[in-house]
């Protein structure tokens, strides 16, 4: 009986040393300023850097443009309507193209030369000009009485031309119904377009500037 009573009495010691231990691991981590009965925290998650602004695709470094830039529509000072090294010219829509080489041809009688400050313009020029828009006028309202999207700009489908400098416009505004060229708004007195009615029945009125046409909506 004596042993049988000395292992029951260890089996009772037994957790109890057990519950010390544990205790004593609790004492010793807090002490360390850990708490092993709960998990570590995760370590904080990185903070993501905010995304590079989209790369405007032209660059115009003074007279100088890359290939990138001549290939989205932009072009150097100096360009004539006759140039077809830029696509700015080249990808103007046909019709419009042989009416503005017959205007220019005449002008020249006239010591008039046309030059051309911007024609065919690819989506994404487009829309990097719209961008620098409402930067340069503080909204897109204001922005829109000059620059119109990509998806309604006459110049990316190739139907306009911005002429240059002010006594080329002036000419082409004065006598460009002879050749269906028409300045379309008022505030632009450069930006011309195809109207081949004009022959006959003149130019048709003007609107404002771009808000006012209802293509831009």
């Amino acid at each position: 009986m004596s042993s049988e009573l000395a292992r029951a009495a260890a089996q009772r010691t037994r957790p109890t040393i057990l519950a010390a231990l544990m205790a004593l691991c609790v004492v010793s981590a807090a002490a360390l300023g850990h708490n092993p009965l709960t998990a570590p925290s995760p370590p904080p998650l990185p903070i993501a850097a905010p995304p590079p602004p989209p790369r405007l695709p032209v660059r115009l470094h003074g007279n100088r443009l890359d290939a990138a830039g001549r290939a989205a529509g932009a072009v150097p000072d100096g360009v004539t309507v006759f140039d077809d090294r830029y696509p700015a010219v080249a990808r103007l829509n046909a019709d419009l193209l042989r009416a503005l080489r017959h205007a220019a041809t005449d002008a020249t009688d006239d010591g008039v030369t046309f030059f051309v400050n911007s024609g065919w313009r690819s989506r994404s020029y487009q829309n990097q000009l719209l961008h620098e828009a409402v930067s340069k006028y503080g909204s897109e309202a204001e922005a829109a009485r000059w620059v119109a999207t990509a998806d309604t700009s006459p110049h990316v489908s190739g139907d306009a031309v911005d002429i240059g400098p002010a006594r080329a416009a002036a000419w082409l505004s004065k006598y460009g119904t002879r050749y269906g060229l028409c300045q379309i708004y008022r505030n632009e007195s450069w930006h011309f377009e195809l109207r081949p009615r004009a022959i006959v029945r003149g130019c048709p009125p003007m609107y404002a500037d771009p808000t006012h046409d209802p293509r831009m909506r």
